[in-house]
């Protein structure tokens, strides 16, 4: 096989073939290994290996060109397209057919492999027009005998046709019939010309195609073809869906009538160039690939450039085209793709159905990796390891966690400011100030009557303002959202109660509390216990967060029942007994009474029998006395507000209707990309202000959102801002005996704040700013000591706010491939939105005017909308749905291919037994203080789940604790013989350390060096030591599956021997 270096050698690892290139009969791709050429082993080598910055894989675009008749002369036509999917010019060329995955003939993919290897691959190439990339070819056919010297003219005019592309409409024909067009006039007009052999004129063109033997009849030039030529532009509506930083590759088919063999041929640019007009869009190409046959071939040569510009696509070969070193890596990588590829039946799939785009693509990662450490197969799972990360790890030195959050954090801090430079932001901080004003007024509304209006409205405003300014500047992770929780109300009744069964100053007592509590969490922060977090699994995340989140749901529907009974009374069954009015009587007794006016309530009585004897008598039974004074009766009314109910109810679903509509509107077919962007990001904004529209032209009495106009403490007359902690009826010994609540607070607060910010910091949010545990603890210890001198209430991170927070905040990709969804990108992190809804929490006294239109009802379905959104793509609510649907309906989850059906119901029962006791314990005001406690509770279920699901069933359902090893069977048979393991066995499993003792294995893992050398296998499963004794592993092929108990459900289907 000749190469563009001339040589006809080939690597050891290279495919045998006949001398057609086919393989043997007795050869399949299925037996490679058998003769030691194994396709994947070979592009994994080659992936791996080339580093070189020169080969960066990049997108690529690919453009299939085919060679059409057109009138008289031939030219090069937009036949199809692919960014990610494939797209089809329809019949008639006026549109293009709906982005679809390409289904690909066999037969074709193996005629491809077979051109390949008879045609040539030309690396690294400097070409800088079309025309010399042709020349190439024409050099390299004539050199490998393809091509008949004779042919060369012929063949050099085909491949130099002009290109149409479908969007060029209105395109002007050739003016004169006799004039023989030649896209290379336009091509060598555009070359620069400073480059080599770059051409500026028209002579030089005219000069180069006398030099490269062009005909004459080929070269002649006419201001009409420079003019037309030069006015075509590329398609740069199209070019948005492109990916930043893409190339192109330039597939060009078609036949040729006095051809009598094929010439295939694949050439790389060492840079890729504009050649002209030869792609739709204005993007430099990396690849040209031309496949020529004899007459009668057209339609064969298209199957088989689909074939290419599909593989050209596929994540594994392109990176394969890029890092090729010759042909034989090129037909490895076709033999890589037929390995990975289903075949469909023709008797149950008819090809021409276009199969529609998935919603989700797998990970194609797992392809690069070598098979022995990629026994999990599906990707992405086996390195879940909870949140064992270099944030949750205890340093050995005191305040070293901080430390390394500063350290972590202060780079980024510039950055968090310049982020929030985008509009998304804008709709994120109105859609969180409202969503926390409503909770804090509320809160502050119960907290003033449990405290006697110590604390109050006014009172939680203000805490919400230092809370959120403080938190925004100097936090971990800005991303989280401070605010009331319901422990701490209890918490806060408790103390109050206890202060004044014993005539003590509240306010007082609270701050020693606070004080306390502050200093606990400042030991938390200095010995790095934050840490422990890391034992906080999805488990415990998702109970507590679905609890939050039903919480806000309940209460929305609650709030909104409350307005039928006590604001806005609903009129039902009209004319029954219960409309009759309320009558009573009226008596004005003598001065010499203290009261001025009793009023006698009347049961049981008509209208009728009302009168002033009556009343007399009535009263007379009443006080059990002889009564003189003025006596009447009186009816009230019966209140009711035609419609008001109604309206708000109508008000409190459309809210949440259009919030979840216009978020979910971004994935439509419908407008612009930019138009739903936009759209998605104000979503809740938008209902607000329609749904306030709606209420004000229709003016119906709908309760209003009400917050106080005036600056100062609730109970002014009592208290001030400041707490004066010394002196009052309270003895000195309770600033010492303030220690034991203290902990029962620190408890509360370290909890439901590292949960949350555990839930904030999931991998699944992408965040990549870092964590910063023990820098917010350590701000929240500040927070807690100021407010417990201005006599606030303490605040924590609010799980459903800051879930909304991180909603509002997601980023997904601007440029999407045709029929691609847009793909999540991660969370704008940034410091501004927080720290604009403290400010103008603290400034909400002074727009009272404007937050009173705002009806309650609308509030309320935000509230909804909160909880409804923080449930939205949990795991447990999947598997709650789950036990609801027939199997055949239910969904491709990865659990279920890997977890048996009924062991995912009693995992997911257990979770909800474990919701339903955190529900019950924090709706009993009673007992609502140990709600901590159960929540660490959930943690001990978590571990005691281990001695009934197996570690593997563990890894798919749930987090892997941090002392959990993902050990499968082999490795526990390996661990019976690992009692005599030495050094070296140590070393067998790290070959390329093979001279390091199992001293230093432990030390190349500092976060498990504690282990000793039998467990090193244990430290990296995916490469369990093999043993002398059979090696402790299994083989899985056609005729038989031996799969350890812990993997019964997994499908391995890579169609050849798989080593575990």
């Amino acid at each position: 096989m000749p190469q563009e270096d001339g040589s006809d050698a080939m690597d050891d690892n290279s495919p045998p073939t006949t001398p057609n290139g086919d393989l043997p009969p007795q050869i399949n791709a299925r037996r490679f290994s058998e003769i030691g050429y194994d396709p994947t082993d070979k592009v994994q080598t080659l992936i791996n290996q080339v580093k070189d910055p020169k080969y960066k894989t990049r997108q690529l675009f690919v453009e299939m060109d085919v060679l059409v008749q057109r009138g008289e002369e031939q030219e090069w036509r937009e036949w199809a397209r692919w960014v990610k999917y494939e797209e089809k010019v329809e019949a008639g060329g006026k549109r293009w057919s709906k982005p679809h995955v390409a289904s690909l003939n066999m037969h074709y993919l193996i005629e491809l492999r077979k051109q390949m290897l008879e045609g040539v691959f030309l690396k690294d190439m400097e070409c800088y027009s079309i025309s010399q990339v042709v020349e190439q070819f024409l050099d390299a056919w004539t050199t490998n005998k393809s091509l008949d010297p004779m042919l060369r003219r012929y063949i050099r005019a085909l491949c130099l046709k002009s290109h149409r592309h479908r969007h060029e409409k209105g395109r002007p024909e050739d003016k004169k019939k006799n004039l023989k067009r030649n896209s290379t006039t336009g091509d060598l007009l555009r070359v620069p010309s400073d480059g080599p052999g770059g051409l500026s004129t028209v002579a030089s063109a005219i000069s180069l195609s006398s030099e490269t033997g062009m005909e004459s009849e080929n070269s002649e030039l006419s201001l009409n073809t420079m003019e037309e030529d030069s006015t075509k532009k590329p398609n740069e509506r199209f070019l948005r869906k492109i990916p930043r930083g893409s190339e192109v590759a330039n597939v060009m088919v078609g036949e040729a009538d006095d051809l009598k063999t094929t010439l295939c041929g694949l050439l790389r640019l060492n840079d890729a160039r504009i050649l002209g007009d030869i792609s739709e869009v204005n993007i430099p190409s990396r690849f040209i690939f031309f496949l020529l046959g004899p007459k009668g071939s057209l339609e064969a040569n298209q199957e088989s450039g689909r074939c290419l510009s599909t593989m050209l696509v596929d994540e594994i070969f392109r990176e394969v085209a890029y890092k090729a070193r010759d042909i034989d890596d090129i037909v490895a990588g076709i033999d890589e793709f037929l390995e990975q590829v289903t075949v469909l039946p023709p008797g149950e799939w008819d090809p021409k159905i276009r199969i529609e785009p998935p919603d989700k693509v797998p990970d194609q990662k797992f392809r690069k990796i070598p098979s022995k450490a990629n026994i999990h197969g599906e990707g992405g799972h086996e390195e879940d390891e909870g949140h064992c990360d270099p944030d949750l790890v205890i340093s050995g030195r005191p305040f070293g966690g901080l430390y390394n959050d500063i350290k972590r954090k202060l780079p980024w801090y510039v950055s968090d400011y310049t982020d929030a430079l985008h509009i998304q932001c804008l709709a994120s901080f109105v859609y969180i100030f409202l969503a926390t004003l409503t909770p804090n007024v509320t809160f502050g509304g119960m907290l003033g009557q449990e405290t006697d209006q110590y604390m109050g409205v006014m009172e939680c405003i203000l805490a919400a303002a230092v809370t959120g300014v403080g938190f925004a500047l100097f936090g971990g992770q800005p991303l989280n959202i401070l605010g009331s929780t319901g422990p701490m109300l209890v918490l806060e009744k408790i103390i109050y109660q206890f202060c004044k069964d014993n005539t003590w100053d509240f306010l007082p007592f609270r701050f020693w509390i606070g004080i306390w509590t502050a200093g606990m969490l400042l030991l938390i922060v200095a010995f790095d216990l934050s840490a422990l977090v890391r034992y906080i699994t999805r488990f415990t995340e998702e109970s507590f967060a679905s609890l939050i989140a039903l919480i806000f749901i309940y209460e929305a529907f609650k709030k909104l029942a409350e307005i039928a009974e006590v604001e806005t009374p609903l009129r039902l069954h009209p004319g029954s007994e219960q409309e009759k009015p309320h009558c009573f009587c009226n008596f004005t007794p003598p001065a010499y009474w203290n009261s001025s006016m009793a009023e006698l309530p009347l049961a049981n009585e008509t209208v009728r029998a009302l009168n002033e004897s009556f009343c007399l008598m009535k009263a007379n039974e009443t006080l059990n006395a002889s009564i003189e004074g003025s006596l009447a009766w009186a009816c009230k009314p019966l209140y009711f507000v035609p419609d008001a109910f109604l309206m708000s109810v109508i008000l409190f679903a459309c809210t949440f209707f259009i919030s979840i509509f216009l978020v979910d509107f971004r994935n439509w077919p419908c407008f612009p990309s930019f138009v739903r962007q936009i759209l998605g990001d104000f979503s809740v904004l938008i209902a607000i202000l329609s749904m306030v529209g709606v209420d004000a032209a229709l003016g119906l009495p709908t309760p209003k959102l009400t917050v106080p106009s005036t600056f100062q403490p609730t109970k002014y007359y009592a208290r001030g801002w400041v707490v004066n902690p010394i002196g009052g009826p309270n003895p000195w010994w309770l600033a010492i005996a303030a220690g034991l609540p203290a902990i029962l607070a620190t408890i509360l607060i370290f909890m439901d704040q590292q949960i949350t910010a555990v839930i904030v910091n999931r991998r699944e949010n992408k965040l990549v700013k870092g964590k910063g545990y023990h820098l917010d603890l350590l701000v929240l210890a500040i927070l807690v000591a100021v407010h417990s001198l201005l006599g606030l209430p303490w605040y924590v991170a609010a799980t459903v706010s800051a879930i909304a927070h991180i909603n509002s905040l997601k980023k997904q990709s601007e440029s999407t491939a045709p029929g691609e969804r847009p793909s999540f990108l991660g969370v704008r992190e940034q410091r501004v939105t927080a720290l604009l809804v403290g400010i103008l929490s603290g400034a909400a006294v002074f727009i009272t005017n404007i937050l009173k239109v705002i009806p309650m009802p609308v509030l309320y379905g935000v509230f909804l909308y909160m909880g409804y959104s923080a449930l939205r793509g949990m795991q447990f609510i999947d598997r709650v749905l789950l036990m609801l649907m027939p199997v055949k309906y239910q969904p491709d989850h990865i659990y279920l291919r890997h977890v048996q059906l009924w062991r995912v119901h009693i995992f997911t029962i257990i979770q909800v037994i474990c919701l339903v006791a955190l529900w019950v314990v924090k709706s009993i005001k009673g007992v609502s203080i140990i709600f901590p406690l159960l929540v660490l509770f959930t943690g001990v279920v978590r571990k005691l789940l281990e001695f009934n699901y197996t570690k593997y069933e563990l890894k798919y359902l749930d987090d892997l604790l941090p002392t959990t090893k993902k050990r499968t069977k082999p490795e526990k048979e390996s661990d019976q013989i690992s009692t005599s393991k030495t050094s070296r066995d140590c070393s067998q499993t790290h070959p390329d350390k093979a001279s390091e003792t199992s001293r230093d294995c432990s030390q190349t893992h500092p976060d498990k060096a504690s282990e000793a050398s039998g467990d090193c296998s244990q430290t990296h499963p995916d490469k369990a030591s093999e043993t002398s004794q059979g090696k402790a592993s299994f083989f899985i092929n056609d005729e038989h599956q031996e799969t350890p108990p812990a993997y019964d459900n997994k499908g391995f289907d890579k169609g050849k021997d798989t080593k575990l």
